[in-house]
């Protein structure tokens, strides 16, 4: 069986998509193993333009909210670039394993992975507190 027929649809917006591709063929990322990730995950994305982006999308800015429920943790962060990445101010990167699994889900897709250290995660989205597309932030 294919492992991808487990994992949720995503849908990324264009303008996400050329800036994530742009920021994975720099030389520093191109043999990094989250990076390579990130790019296995752009290519099964169904990809729309900025303005067509359901408000129930993840995207790139968003902050979300969501539950690992193993844990019953509850976390609320913001999607960054890794450049804009902040875990004092709740800025996660793309590149980080939450962030490359909750790009692209819509409110309530549930995705599984192992975090570093090899702890199981179930990860819940259970709100999309702002979105970019959403809010008429076209540009961010």
């Amino acid at each position: 069986m294919n492992a991808s027929t487990h994992l949720p649809p995503i849908t990324v917006s264009s303008r996400d998509l050329a800036r994530l591709e742009q920021l994975l063929d720099s030389p520093g990322l191109r043999h990094v193993p989250a990076a390579i990730a990130l790019g296995r995950e752009l290519e099964r994305a169904a990809v729309l333009a900025p303005e067509d982006m359901p408000p129930d999308v993840v995207t790139m800015n968003s902050t979300v909210s969501c539950v690992d429920e193993l844990s019953g943790d509850h976390h609320r962060f913001t999607l960054a670039y890794p450049a804009d990445a902040d875990v004092a101010s709740h800025r996660v990167s793309v590149l980080a394993p939450v962030g490359s699994a909750l790009l692209g889900l819509s409110i309530g897709s549930v995705i599984d992975w192992q975090a570093p250290g090899g702890r199981a995660l179930r990860v819940r989205l259970t709100a999309i507190d702002y979105q970019p597309e959403a809010a008429g932030d076209l540009h961010r």
